[in-house]
């Protein structure tokens, strides 16, 4: 068994659906669980006892969504390949198109079937900052067809709109967004049965303002009849994960630092591309406790640095470390550069008893390559 796991907390996992299911009570609206952030498909029973269903951003993702949870099914993609369109169409509820090419391809294809035609739309109003690669209303972004592209007279069969512009973010920010939507597509908001509200709202987290965000489900609900949808990915297992890691070796060079036997690039590679510093069980900021250390991974990749932490004790070959936050965009992610090991997936149940469910090896490396 690989030494340093994955570990899903189902109590933590729990609580999270708990908050969103309390939402979709009180307002009436449907959340339906992103998995390209969280795709550990042996949580998928439990997520279905509290969420409407899945979306997905291809054919693999709807047909993981289709077979393990069998609820509501979503898909949005920036194009669809011709050859995959008749197994979306029989698996996907709603079907959401990013131009009004792809929609005039295949939307009598989604008609026919009975399925649900959406069009995503770009509302051109950024509420990010320092996340550009992240921000899908960043100039000359790919995503959704903005209002001077808009053409009213071809909406006939779309029976909703989708927007998606949050990352990590609060529900001030969707209230921006709501009003940018608003003023540039209201007057076809009427026209519609549903509306999307996409992701990135980081409704689990403990400064969310959850009020604001039944607010906005409410107005959209009351002002213009229509059913609201809402995929987050994060909320629903943010903080709900772990990932145990082992010091393998320490040494110097100007700093102490200590080499682990996982890797920022391979196991956890939102800390190099957003980039963020991921929480550490027991350390501080660099300089707040006595003994800081860089913790790098074992490829050859230069950057494949996780961050700098302080700790109360030196570190010694053979010391746990345990990332928090490991749940979200890690095993979706995850690579075997560098011929990497794949940490195994566990659950840690409600009794705090852990269980290994997937473990990887050799064959997982060497079956991606010919």
């Amino acid at each position: 068994m690989f030494s340093s796991p994955y570990v899903v907390n189902e109590s933590l996992l729990e609580k999270n659906l708990k908050i969103l299911n309390g939402v979709m009570k009180r307002t009436g609206c449907k959340i339906v669980l992103a998995q390209k952030a969280f795709s550990m498909y042996t949580m998928y029973p439990l997520i279905g006892q509290y969420l409407s269903g899945t979306t997905a951003s291809g054919l693999f993702e709807a047909r993981l969504g289709y077979e393990e949870m069998g609820k509501e099914n979503h898909i949005f993609a920036p194009a669809y390949r011709e050859e995959e369109m008749d197994e979306i169409v029989s698996i996907c509820d709603h079907i959401i198109f990013n131009s009004f090419s792809q929609l005039e391809k295949f939307k009598d294809k989604v008609l026919k079937a009975g399925k649900k035609v959406g069009l995503r739309i770009n509302p051109e109003c950024s509420t990010q900052v320092g996340h550009a690669i992240y921000d899908p209303c960043s100039p000359g972004s790919r995503f959704g067809v903005t209002l001077e592209n808009f053409r009213p007279d071809e909406l006939d069969g779309v029976s909703g709109l989708h927007f998606h512009t949050l990352c990590e973010q609060n529900s001030d920010d969707l209230a921006t967004t709501l009003a940018a939507v608003e003023e540039k597509f209201g007057p076809w908001l009427s026209q519609m049965e549903w509306i999307n509200f996409g992701g990135g709202h980081h409704i689990t987290r403990e400064d969310y303002d959850i009020p604001l965000l039944e607010s906005c489900i409410k107005r959209m609900q009351e002002k213009y009849g229509l059913e609201v949808y809402l995929e987050p990915g994060e909320a629903v297992a943010l903080n709900a994960g772990y990932l145990v890691t082992t010091v393998l070796d320490t040494h110097k060079n100007g700093m102490d630092i200590a080499i682990l036997d996982t890797s920022a690039s391979c196991h956890m590679p939102d800390v190099l591309e957003m980039p963020y510093r991921p929480p550490l069980l027991g350390s501080g900021m660099p300089g707040e406790k006595p003994y800081t250390y860089r913790l790098g991974g074992q490829t050859c990749l230069t950057g494949d640095v996780i961050g700098d932490y302080s700790f109360d004790q030196p570190l010694k070959s053979g010391d746990r470390l345990i990332f928090g936050d490991m749940a979200i965009y890690t095993m979706v992610k995850n690579t075997t550069f560098n011929g990497m090991p794949l940490p195994a997936i566990a659950i840690q149940d409600k009794n705090g008893d852990c269980r290994i469910v997937r473990e990887f090896g050799y064959q997982d490396f060497k079956m991606r390559l010919a």
